[in-house]
């Protein structure tokens, strides 16, 4: 789920851990979600700014030969006809389209894969987490990836990663879509119906892109990732990345680049951002942290940073609780605080956000000519585990020039969502 962080080695080495399975092994979930938001002049628990839907997942892996695994994993969405009736739109597919909106089913994992040594091999139908391009969890889904990937540690305390990822296998909403967010149509709340813009750079992962990563723990309170990634010769990615921990104090940095080429002209020029973090965490008390980013001024419209080419969520320290694609628009600078408590503190696991992201006038977000686009969110969370129950409710407030414009503005005014989140783990 959404307020679950996944380290990123941890997710990356996932493969590689498949092998311990003996036998067969048989897991899943079932999900209910639902959001509602006050904007475009809609109350809160209004059907017309509400989205519901609940998920199925059945994951089942299994040993082959020695050295030799599969799995395969299927999911069963359902509007539990709820559509229509207390909602208007659905986490998964596009309401707005008539697609899936009460009833849909499909496999979201079909792969195999093979030892031999500290040699990890997996092809097939798979959730990926590299920096660049990765299963999102915010949804009651995951998107997943046709993907190729080859894992190597001979090297102690370094990790080896080469991928060939293809297509991008989402039930209609894999990344969450700018351009829908904060609808004046009033028909979907923010982030829901959205798919993934088919403008060049998307399109080349589309096509395929190689991916090519090393992560180094040689010093261990120094975790150091350098990633690159191709994509058939219409755009060049970067990330470089170091983390440091030491006695509950956390830095960070982050590098991230874009380069074009020039073939896609003005419409997509090389870009880069740059980010930094501190934090401190108490054990049993609390964990803080602040990070700043800033994307580089760019001649025209460039998204730097972000999963699967411009409209994705990002793994940048300043990335927002639930309204993405801000932080990373051209000439951008942002910054995000946090706090949490654990549940052995207080009743429940809580959490207090703040994202701002500040355009320059010129930055160029998509639809919003040469004006700049700010956005800042506030958000409070709330979650608890009951034995195998999972529960969390959310409540955040956003404010965005491209969202909630009212008759006779030309910026957003603020408005308020909470949702709630459960999930069953067998």
């Amino acid at each position: 789920m959404k307020l679950v962080k996944m380290s990123l080695l941890a997710a990356t080495l996932i493969a590689s851990s498949a092998f311990a399975i003996d036998n067969v092994k048989v897991d899943g979930d079932a999900k209910l979600y639902y959001s509602t938001a006050d904007a475009n002049d809609i109350d809160l628990f209004n059907k017309k700014g509400a989205a519901g839907q609940a998920a199925i997942r059945l994951g089942i892996t299994a040993d082959l030969t020695e050295g030799v695994s599969a799995g395969v994993t299927g999911y069963g969405l359902t509007s539990l006809g709820l559509y229509n009736n207390l909602v208007s739109d659905i986490w998964e597919g596009s309401a707005a389209s008539g697609n899936n909106v009460n009833n849909d089913a499909y496999i979201g994992e079909a792969w195999l894969a093979g030892s031999i040594g500290k040699t990890t091999g997996k092809a097939g139908y798979m959730e990926l987490d590299t920096p660049m391009v990765y299963s999102e969890h915010w949804s009651v889904a995951p998107n997943t990836f046709g993907a190729a990937v080859l894992i190597n540690q001979d090297i102690p305390d370094t990790t080896l990663v080469g991928a060939f990822v293809g297509q991008s296998n989402g039930n209609g909403s894999v990344a969450k879509a700018t351009d829908v967010l904060g609808a004046t149509t009033g028909a979907a709340p923010a982030g829901f119906g959205g798919v993934l813009n088919a403008d060049a750079s998307m399109q080349s992962f589309y096509d395929g892109a190689y991916a090519a990563g090393v992560v180094n723990n040689s010093w261990k309170p120094l975790v150091a990732q350098v990633w690159y990634y191709q994509a058939q010769s219409v755009m060049n990615a970067y990330w470089l990345q170091a983390d440091l921990d030491i006695i509950g104090i956390d830095f960070g940095l982050q590098y991230a680049a874009q380069d074009f080429g020039g073939v896609l002209g003005d419409t997509a020029e090389s870009q880069n951002v740059f980010a930094g973090k501190i934090g401190y965490k108490m054990k049993d008390m609390f964990a803080v942290s602040a990070a700043y980013s800033q994307v580089a001024d760019a001649k025209g419209y460039a998204n730097v940073g972000m999963n699967l080419g411009t409209l994705g969520q990002s793994k940048l320290y300043t990335e927002a609780w639930w309204n993405y694609g801000y932080i990373t628009q051209n000439d951008t600078a942002s910054i995000n605080v946090s706090v949490t408590t654990p549940e052995t503190l207080t009743w429940a696991e809580l959490g207090l956000f703040y994202t701002s992201a500040d355009q320059a006038d010129g930055g160029k977000q998509v639809g919003t000519g040469n004006k700049g686009t700010d956005m800042t969110e506030i958000a409070v969370t709330a979650s608890k585990s009951f034995g195998p129950l999972d529960t969390s409710i959310a409540y955040f407030s956003t404010t965005a020039d491209d969202q909630n414009i009212k008759a006779g503005d030309t910026k957003g005014s603020a408005y308020n969502t909470v949702q709630v989140y459960l999930t069953y783990n067998y």
